[in-house]
């Protein structure tokens, strides 16, 4: 279902940008009469990292993060209900596996979004203002400009891929992002290296490794990361992504959140335990027949990089020898993640906005980034304020329902408060 195209009606809530935080939120809002909400995509449909859609790739997080079910679980957009209209319930249960597939999730999703009458696919936010106590959205849609006015606005345009050395470089290199789209041009080359420590590296590093017999190339993985870590996921640990850790992590001063922003990466960025396993399986495997045709680099950062010639050579430093030295490759495959800058669409916006003193959204315990505390609200993006619960799945119900409590004046969904057995703070 699509929302009909009505610049005459002001809105409770604009959501820009179509993540799965924002379709919970879409979700949640959908059966809500006093909520009035329109969803903007500028996407044609929904899609979330289909570049990484290897085979059995699935979620680092369980069915039950799904974009509503830990704050709805009798929604009709759950993932068990999207099972059920599947005539796949009974095969999942069978399984025996409660991590989704990645593509699965995706179709999920998709499904999701069709029953939704709030959302507006192929449409693109390019300024938003701010005029008599509202909040004023000018979109694209092809040729066509309009105007949308809300109450209240939330951010979930997400994070776009960040190149760190490589920005700039010239070549045919690639985020992680676009991997299946470019692996075929990629098995042709010589050689090929991977630069990133985290899930998505290790998948295509598992993935061109299975295959390198049958192309011949060479293979590189290199991380600044001082081991290839695995995800931390014991369930003490689990417990941080929980109300009261929020409540812990965003009243500690700045300084000390962003140490721990740097120190916290193992226990969201890491790589499932049972993939490095198989990846030290399949080398033992491969080295029977002599030598991998294979380098593993840890502690070893790219500093700058250079294209000739179709040939990419790569500046590194080891970071614990504080030695540096170079790598030559012809594919390059950067798998270094993302990184939030706000949009360009808010920059009318800026002296609304609330940001810290190193120029990153000053996110308030109850999700807001404007100057009133209560007008625009931010999906993702605030690991500096909310911890490890911004990225998470499972968390993204419970920041939908207390955004909900926040744009209504009153509980809808329950807001939890206290679910930990552990203390964090004295």
């Amino acid at each position: 279902m699509t929302a009909p195209a009505d610049t005459h009606t002001t809105y409770d809530v604009i959501g820009i940008g179509l993540g799965p935080f924002n379709l919970g939120l879409a979700c949640l809002t959908e059966p809500l009469d006093e909520l009035n909400a329109l969803f903007l995509e500028s996407k044609a449909d929904f899609e979330w990292h289909a570049g990484m859609f290897l085979e059995g790739a699935h979620l680092q997080t369980p069915f039950m993060s799904d974009l509503v079910t830990l704050a709805d679980p009798t929604s009709p957009y759950s993932f068990l209900n999207f099972l059920k209209e599947s005539g796949r319930l009974y095969s999942f249960y069978i399984r025996e596996n409660f991590y989704p597939l990645r593509r699965e999730y995706n179709d999920y999703c998709r499904w999701a979004a069709a029953r939704l009458s709030s959302v507006r696919f192929g449409t693109t936010a390019t300024r938003v203002t701010y005029e008599n106590e509202l909040y004023v959205v000018t979109t694209r849609s092809g040729d066509a400009y309009a105007t949308f006015r809300a109450r209240h606005l939330v951010l979930g345009t997400g994070t776009p891929p960040h190149p760190d050395a490589c920005k700039g470089l010239g070549g045919d290199f690639i985020h992680n992002s676009d991997y299946l789209r470019h692996k075929v041009e990629l098995q042709k080359k010589n050689s090929l290296t991977i630069v990133g420590s985290g899930q998505s590296a290790a998948e295509i590093y598992y993935d061109l490794l299975s295959e390198m017999d049958t192309h011949g190339y060479r293979l590189n993985w290199v991380t600044r990361s001082p081991r290839f870590f695995p995800l931390e996921y014991t369930k003490l640990t689990l417990e941080m992504t929980s109300p009261e850790y929020i409540d812990y992590f965003h009243a500690l001063p700045e300084d000390t959140r962003y140490r721990l922003e740097r120190e916290q990466k193992s226990l969201f960025k890491g790589i499932d335990g049972e993939l490095i396993d198989a990846i030290f399986d399949l080398l033992y495997q491969k080295n029977l027949d002599g030598p991998v045709p294979t380098r593993l680099l840890t502690n070893s950062a790219l500093r700058r990089a250079r294209h000739d010639n179709g040939v990419y050579t790569l500046g590194l430093r080891q970071e614990e020898q504080g030695k540096d030295f170079e790598m030559t490759t012809e594919g390059l495959i950067l798998a270094t993640g993302y990184r939030y800058a706000p949009p360009a669409f808010l920059e009318p916006l800026r002296e609304h906005l609330r940001f810290d003193g190193r120029g990153r959204f000053d996110v308030a315990r109850n999700y807001s980034v404007d100057a009133t505390g209560r007008g625009v609200f931010l999906q993702n993006s605030a690991v500096h304020t909310h911890s490890l619960t911004s990225p998470d799945l499972g968390m993204g119900p419970y920041r939908n329902a207390y955004i909900i409590r926040e744009l209504l004046g009153r509980e809808v969904y329950p807001v939890e408060k206290s679910i930990a057995f552990q203390e964090f703070a004295v």
